[in-house]
């Protein structure tokens, strides 16, 4: 899941269109009043035709993007890919021109942007060649990076199945596949790829490192899963019968090979870059409304102890296991700083309440190791205003899985599951309870939050969270 196949392709697409579309919407413009010779008739410049198209790119990409036009399947198909991409140029010079004609209150015939039909049919002339020309371009960039082994997706293939011999012939840098090794008995492997021919997944990853699985037999589905899982891989699955397969919308066709993509999460591809933009957006806004709060608590932090530090980072977890410094403001005495519980209880001499704190899910009444007014910021989450700048950075999301320290998921079964996200700063748990439910209950609600992400799911836990910060539900 770290590298998504054909993700960075996709974004440069993207990229690409975007800027193909102000180009052509502008060449049609020049090409209308310099070069064609028919008289003409426009009340806008230049610049209100480019500014419009700005304006309406947002749309423009939404209707490539229902089209299908950044699909796997849709890429791979160029006939259906040039039609589309017709009807994405038409559909929207369709949508400037509607919005041109409630922008200007008038009718189309009068219309600054479109006086006649002709510029409006060379606009959508020129957007669709400009996009084919533009992706061609692309296209075949991302073939010469692919043929000399960049970005390519490291797989291993697992399973005793003709299959296996199938992706084994006929994987090559153009898929944007690269086999580091196989695991299969010896009348599956081709005598080339011995040497890359391993017993056991565990002695496969031992030598490489993998993006992904592809599992072609059903002898252990769910423990090849697991492993996927534990190394943050993608996991294939390719049954050898093929009418299993066509049961699923879900497939994919690798080396002519037919597979089902099983996603550790929804949140990845496409929903990872929505999810990023959304953090930025809403995470500046928050963060500017947050400023005058983190002022006022940074200020009677000092003014209660000048010479201790107002903010505290704490090592924490975040998505594929990596650690990164968590901004909060200090709550704690200086002294128990950066300690776990066990510690601070044993350096202050009271031991006893370390095993109670754990009892009580991570909670103890009137925690000797806080200040006054860090009680108090806790049980308003005010500590917590800080980590906007985190979001900021891409370490974590406004939603997500708690933002744990490193030796809280040791020794967890689902580490690996949970760690497939970003942490966020509120989540499931977060909004029952908080603290008035176990380390355990808080650990099923976040790999809940994992396997069924959603654009409504966060939106649902984003105003639970404003309610239970309003209402103090499980703050202690």
């Amino acid at each position: 899941m770290k590298k998504e196949p054909g993700l960075i392709y996709r974004i440069c697409l993207l990229i690409g269109d975007a800027l193909a579309i102000i180009f052509a919407f502008s060449f049609a413009y020049y090409f209308r009043t310099n070069i064609d010779p028919r008289p003409y008739f426009f009340e806008s410049e230049l610049t209100d035709f480019v500014l419009t198209n700005l304006i309406l790119l947002p749309v423009w990409l939404v209707i490539l993007i229902a089209l299908g036009l950044y699909s796997k399947k849709i890429l791979g198909r160029p006939f259906m890919l040039a039609i589309r991409l017709l009807v994405a140029s038409i559909l929207g010079v369709m949508a400037i021109i509607t919005y041109d004609f409630f922008a200007s209150n008038t009718t189309i015939a009068t219309s600054s942007l479109f006086p006649v039909r002709g510029i409006a049919i060379l606009t959508a002339l020129f957007c669709f060649a400009t996009l084919v020309v533009e992706r061609l371009i692309i296209s075949l960039v991302h073939r010469f990076f692919l043929r000399r082994s960049v970005g390519l997706v490291r797989t291993l293939i697992v399973g005793d199945s003709s299959n296996t011999t199938q992706l084994l012939m006929g994987i090559s840098p153009e898929t944007g596949y690269k086999v580091v090794g196989v695991v299969a008995a010896d009348k599956y492997v081709p005598s080339e790829w011995r040497k890359k021919q391993y017993k056991t997944i565990e002695e496969a990853i031992s030598h490489h490192k993998i993006d992904a699985i592809i599992n072609t037999d059903d002898r252990d589905i769910e423990g090849v899963n697991k492993i996927a899982i534990d190394h943050h891989a993608l996991y294939y699955y390719s049954p050898a019968e093929s009418s299993i397969i066509t049961l699923t919308n879900n497939v994919e066709f690798i080396a002519a090979t037919p597979v089902v993509l099983i996603r550790t999460t929804p949140l990845s591809g496409g929903a990872r870059a929505y999810k990023r933009a959304t953090d930025l957006f809403f995470g500046l806004i928050l963060t500017v409304l947050a400023l005058p709060f983190i002022l006022v608590v940074f200020i009677i932090q000092k003014i209660l102890d000048p010479k201790s530090p107002a903010f505290y980072k704490d090592r924490r977890l975040t998505r594929y296991d990596r650690e990164f410094n968590l901004y909060k403001f200090r709550s704690m005495k200086p002294e128990y700083c950066g300690m776990t519980a066990e510690e601070a209880f044993a350096k202050m001499g009271k031991s006893e309440l370390s095993k109670k704190y754990r009892k009580q899910g991570d909670f103890i009444k009137n925690d000797p190791r806080y200040t006054k007014f860090g009680d108090f910021i806790r049980k308003t989450s005010l500590d917590e205003l800080p980590q906007f700048f985190n979001v900021l950075k891409g370490d974590i999301s406004i939603i997500g899985p708690r933002a744990l320290q490193p030796f809280e998921l040791k020794d967890y079964g689902d580490r690996a599951l949970i760690l497939s996200v970003k942490s966020g700063i509120t989540g499931l748990a977060q909004v029952h309870g908080r603290r008035d439910i176990s380390f355990n209950e808080r650990r099923v609600l976040d790999v809940y939050y994992v396997q069924n992400w959603s654009p409504a799911l966060d939106l649902q836990i984003f105003f639970r969270t404003i309610a239970a910060v309003l209402k103090r539900d499980g703050a202690k």
